[in-house]
């Protein structure tokens, strides 16, 4: 026993550390889901369950499955249906159930999706199959000229308060950084209901191939400068609400997870570092923590949970508009470069 305590509370939820594997593929795997709870993750995010997907699968069946009639009888008898074939809804709550059985650790279920249609039944389904919480990811990129930002905001509370309406478990809301009033969002997200936050959803984003004059996409690691983010929207929500705040998108080290918590994070999330590096990484990532705390004489990881967010660091400013305007206005280039 390393005499430090890491426990921490994340949605209502007793968790042995602040160590949380992301929604990822290493959750499709018992196994690697396995060596993620012995590395020391405190619970599992599970892949998410994507709204389009299910209904393309839904509109496949349907078309070879269902309405495929000819027009004979006796014909239509020897039409293939395969009683075997899984709806990917059925899969993900058999993976779901099979994580229950064979981990000790919460697992937290994904919804990712933008529209009401089936979110409450897969919400009351993943509830009864045992998930420990839901985690609401709603991918929604506006780009309707016509859509206001209030408009935009209205469809995360519908779609919350919807589901909040028909399950019991935890809900937490993964969020974009891309709202004008981030903060008055977030307290009315617990207000409608949500039991925790996290800050913040990394959006893929397109680029251009300039020799073949194509619009590409390709997966991206994060990288620990993106945590910068998040750590300064959890230093200023800290203390100002009451529902659980848990951040992801570029927490790679201990030292990225040690600065969340000092800014107020309950949990961080990890995925990049873990799908590069594998799931056993993270033993080395929760040693170095409690080496950390020991180094410091602290015996737990409250202890220093936002002892350096906006309500209790020295200098709040440093996370406003005044600290920008400091930083410009005392840089000074390099010698030889002309303004």
């Amino acid at each position: 026993m390393s005499g430090i305590d890491l426990s921490t509370t994340y949605l209502g939820l007793k968790l042995n550390s602040p160590l949380v594997a992301s929604a990822s593929p290493l959750s499709r795997s018992l196994d690697s889901s396995r060596q993620l709870e012995d590395a020391g993750a405190s619970a599992i995010v599970m892949y998410s369950l994507f709204e389009e997907e299910l209904r393309q699968q839904e509109e496949e069946t349907a078309r070879f499955m269902i309405n495929q009639g000819i027009g004979f009888g006796e014909a239509d008898s020897f039409l293939p249906f395969d009683s075997r074939y899984q709806h990917g809804l059925d899969q993900y709550l058999e993976q779901l159930a099979e994580l229950k059985k064979a981990l000790h650790i919460p697992v937290i279920a994904s919804l990712n999706g933008t529209s009401l249609d089936g979110w409450v039944e897969h919400g009351k389904l993943l509830q009864d199959a045992g998930a420990d919480a839901l985690e609401l990811n709603v991918y929604y990129l506006s780009a309707d000229i016509n859509e206001s930002g209030a408009a935009v905001e209205a469809r995360y509370l519908e779609l919350l308060k919807a589901l909040r309406g028909s399950v019991d478990i935890p809900i937490a809301m993964k969020l974009s950084p891309y709202f004008s009033g981030l903060a008055h969002f977030v307290k009315s997200l617990e207000q409608v209901g949500a039991d925790g936050v996290v800050l913040f959803n990394r959006f893929y984003q397109p680029d251009i191939d300039l020799d073949d004059l194509q619009v590409t996409s390709q997966l991206q690691w994060s990288r620990s400068a993106d945590a910068q983010l998040p750590l300064r929207w959890v230093a200023l929500l800290y203390g100002k609400v009451k529902l659980s705040l848990a951040t992801t998108s570029g927490v790679r080290s201990s030292d990225d997870v040690l600065k969340m918590i000092l800014a107020g994070a309950d949990v961080s999330q990890m995925c990049s570092i873990l799908l590069e590096k594998g799931p056993a990484y993270l033993e080395s990532i929760k040693n170095e923590l409690i080496n950390w705390l020991k180094e410091h004489e602290y015996e737990a990881i409250d202890d220093i949970k936002g002892q350096l967010s906006k309500q209790r660091c020295a200098n709040p400013n440093v996370f406003e508009r005044s600290n920008y305007i400091h930083l410009l206005d005392g840089y000074s280039p390099s010698q030889g470069v002309r303004g």
